[in-house]
């Protein structure tokens, strides 16, 4: 079989299992997120380290999502400063407390912690301090990783807690292990990951349930219009004047 042809049909069987799998997980975090929208709430969404980024960045500001989502967005963690300083960052006990502090949060709110391995240290101080400050912890992670390294793997959270476990919420992104799925017979290391493709899979459905929630509740759902359509700008300046003052990132 043709490797990309491979590599479709391997994806495609990873979000397929999500749809059907994590039905339940989804609906139950939507009525939270719905909830929150419902009460002027923010949500809150981090991606703890590397490539986890990119599940914070994918509902920020993003044509068709929620307009009420709060990113922590650190550049500590942040590839474009240093991909070996992101990985270290994220292996580091206590630094996602302090990333925590420059961010307001307010108990009973929502916060999506996105992590495919749901181990390193930054991702359990942060759904650990969530917790402890009332807030409601949803986890888009999985349980391959989590279930087969040792408690003493140096990526783990000294606590050898695992991120699943945790969470008030855990919706499984049914990421393989490994990442990479896609095997040359003459070369040994597997490539064509799947992390970012399931993880930001299982946020837009998220996306997807909860304004489908809002309407069945008669709630308009706040959702940005691409602001590169006629009419975007304009159709998005009511969030924004609400907003600017809550969401840290927005300005």
């Amino acid at each position: 079989m043709d490797k990309k042809v491979e590599y479709y049909k391997i994806v495609n069987e990873l979000l397929e299992s999500i749809l059907k799998d994590e039905k339940e997980s989804i609906e139950k975090a939507a009525e939270v997120l719905a909830k929150a929208i419902m009460e002027d709430r923010l949500i809150h969404v981090v991606g703890t380290g590397g490539h986890s980024n990119m599940g914070a960045e994918e509902l920020f500001w993003r044509a068709g999502g929620l307009v009420p989502i709060n990113p922590l967005l650190d550049a500590g963690i942040s590839l474009s400063n240093g991909a070996k300083h992101s990985n270290i960052m994220e292996r580091t006990p206590g630094y996602g407390l302090a990333v925590m502090k420059s961010y307001d949060f307010t108990p009973g709110d929502p916060i999506i912690i996105v992590n495919a391995y749901g181990i390193n240290a930054m991702t359990i101080d942060i759904a650990m301090e969530a917790k402890r400050m009332g807030l409601t912890t949803i986890g888009i992670t999985s349980t391959s990783f989590a279930k087969m390294l040792p408690k003493d793997h140096p990526a783990r959270h000294e606590s050898g807690k695992n991120l699943y476990e945790i969470v008030d919420i855990f919706i499984d992104c049914h990421l393989p292990l490994g990442d990479a799925v896609i095997k040359f017979d003459d070369f040994e290391q597997k490539v064509a990951p799947t992390s970012t493709l399931v993880n930001t899979f299982t946020l837009n459905l998220l996306v997807v349930e909860t304004v489908n929630q809002l309407l069945k509740k008669g709630v308009k759902p706040p959702v940005w219009v691409s602001a590169n359509m006629p009419g975007g700008d304009e159709a998005n300046k009511e969030y924004e004047k609400k907003y600017f003052g809550r969401i840290k990132h927005l300005r």
